[in-house]
C-alpha cells in the first residue's frame, strides 16, 4: 500500500520557520522525483520545490532563498525547510512523487498557517 504522510505543519508567525516531512512507503523511493506543492485557498494548487533521485533541486521563485528541499533515502523521506515565512506561505502543503511511466502518488498535505 502506498502512502505519503505528511507532518511539521501548523501556526507560525511572520518570520518563524517550520520543517515539514514526508514519509514515503510503498514504492521504490529512490527512483521517484519528489516534490513540495501547495493550495492556498481560492488559488489552484502550485509547485514550492522539487528533488530527483540524484539530489538536483528546483525551486518556485517565490520560495528562493527562503526555503530549502532535501531527501533521506535511508529513511524514504523528504523534507521542506521553511524560513521566514510569511503570511502568503499559508496554504495546505502536499507531498507529490511522480515518476516518467509510473503511477503518481499525493500525501493527504498538512496545513500551514502564517499569522499573528
Amino acid at each position: 500500500q502506498v502512502q505519503l504522510v505528511e507532518s511539521g505543519g501548523g501556526l507560525v508567525q511572520p518570520g518563524g520557520s517550520l520543517r515539514l516531512s514526508c514519509a514515503a512507503s510503498g514504492f521504490t523511493f529512490s527512483g521517484y522525483v519528489m516534490s513540495w506543492r501547495r493550495q492556498a485557498p481560492g488559488k489552484e494548487r502550485e509547485l514550492v520545490a522539487a528533488i530527483t533521485s540524484a539530489g538536483s533541486t528546483n525551486y518556485a521563485d517565490f520560495v528562493k532563498g527562503r526555503f530549502t528541499i532535501s531527501r533521506d533515502v535511508a529513511k524514504n523521506t523528504v523534507y521542506l525547510q521553511m524560513n521566514s515565512l510569511n503570511p502568503e506561505d499559508t496554504a495546505v502543503y502536499y507531498c507529490y512523487a511522480q515518476r516518467r511511466g509510473f503511477v503518481t502518488y499525493w500525501g493527504q498535505g498538512t496545513q500551514v498557517t502564517v499569522s499573528s
